[in-house]
């Protein structure tokens, strides 16, 4: 019996061995030996990229797997960035269900990666793309990069910036730089009607209009006064002040008014006859006042009078916006520090503190 039993365990001990050294010695080892290569888009494709076109296509992008000198699960996404920033900042546009070779890109995937990578909308920019293969904790391993050119597309409100050298003096940060120029907005998407506020400090101060915040789609004077053309002389400001711009892109007219606000209302010291003064600080970019107010009723006015005025947008989610002839602004008795900020374009706000 015990010699049975010794040659039991002596078998065992042979089969483990065997399975434990053999089958070590035959496994493949996986690792990382030849990377995937992108097959398609090919150098140089292009895409104009349009909103009602979103949910489309815009590229299926194929490529050869990449080998792990094994059966392996491959995860596989496509990514994309700036030409020439060497990937330090992808965006993944598309991926594919494990070990698959392609992937179908949407326009909106695409568009929204190079909005993200600080494109232009409306202008063609040079992007990269790669494909990027893993395989649980292995080194991931990366494709072949083709360049592709994008013209990108924006729902939101067209703008212009305002570029000049009043900037520095105004406020501003910069003189005739357009990315930090003050802006006008359309009214809604692929609207041509632009309006906003500007602070011009000194009288004779020269601008201009970009459809961009660079150098491109420039306005400049037209021959007549309160025209606008694609070539000629700055625009100037006949006087020191605080101005609602008005522009048409599509007509080729502007309209410059200096305005000084103030609050009026049953509420305010001059009830509904005269405007309380408020005053412009070019730091804050806010106009503001500190007036003692009974219950009752104010709103905003520009001038003195009612050409230009702004009371409380009833669908303002946290009741301080306002609009063009918008509803009266209801306070309860006290003394009041109100501001108005008209710096964002068409995003005009107020705030309301009691002392």
């Amino acid at each position: 019996m015990k010699n049975i039993t010794k040659s039991i365990i002596a078998l065992f001990a042979v089969v483990a061995l065997s399975c434990s050294v053999e089958d070590v010695q035959d496994r493949p080892v996986i690792e990382g030996i030849d990377s995937p290569v992108l097959t398609a888009p090919t150098t140089g494709s292009a895409y104009v990229l349009k909103p009602e076109n979103a949910a489309a296509q815009a590229e299926r992008f194929t490529w050869k797997s990449a080998n792990y000198g094994g059966d392996v699960q491959v995860n596989y996404v496509v990514e994309m960035d700036v030409k020439g920033n060497e990937f330090k900042t992808p965006k993944v546009i598309g991926s594919s269900l494990p070990s698959e070779n392609q992937v179908s890109v949407s326009v909106e995937s695409m568009n929204g990666a190079a909005l993200a990578l600080k494109a232009t909308p409306f202008s063609p920019k040079e992007f990269e793309v790669r494909v990027k293969a893993s395989a649980g904790t292995l080194a991931a391993m990366y494709s072949n990069v083709i360049g592709i050119v994008i013209t990108s597309y924006t729902t939101e409100n067209p703008k212009l910036w305002v570029p000049g050298g009043y900037a520095v003096a105004s406020g501003y940060a910069k003189d005739w730089d357009p990315a930090s120029s003050p802006q006008l907005s359309a009214s809604g998407f692929g609207k041509v009607d632009f309006e906003g506020y500007v602070n011009f400090n000194d009288a004779n101060a020269e601008y201009k209009f970009t459809s961009f915040p660079e150098w491109k789609g420039e306005f400049a004077a037209g021959a007549t006064a309160g025209t606008i053309a694609l070539t000629g002389a700055n625009l100037k400001i006949p006087a020191a002040g605080y101005y609602q711009i008005v522009v048409d892109t599509e007509k080729l007219t502007y309209k410059a008014t200096a305005t000084a606000w103030g609050i009026i209302g049953s509420a305010t010291a001059g009830g509904w006859d005269n405007s309380t003064a408020m005053t412009y600080n070019k730091t804050t970019k806010l106009w503001s006042v500190t007036a003692t107010l009974t219950g009752a009723e104010f709103k905003f006015r520009a001038n003195n009078g009612w050409d230009i005025n702004l009371g409380k947008l009833k669908t303002a989610p946290d009741g301080s916006h306002l609009e063009y002839g918008g509803d009266n602004i209801v306070v309860t008795a006290g003394t009041y520090t109100i501001t108005l900020d008209l710096s964002s374009p068409r995003n005009y706000k107020y705030t309301i503190t009691k002392n």
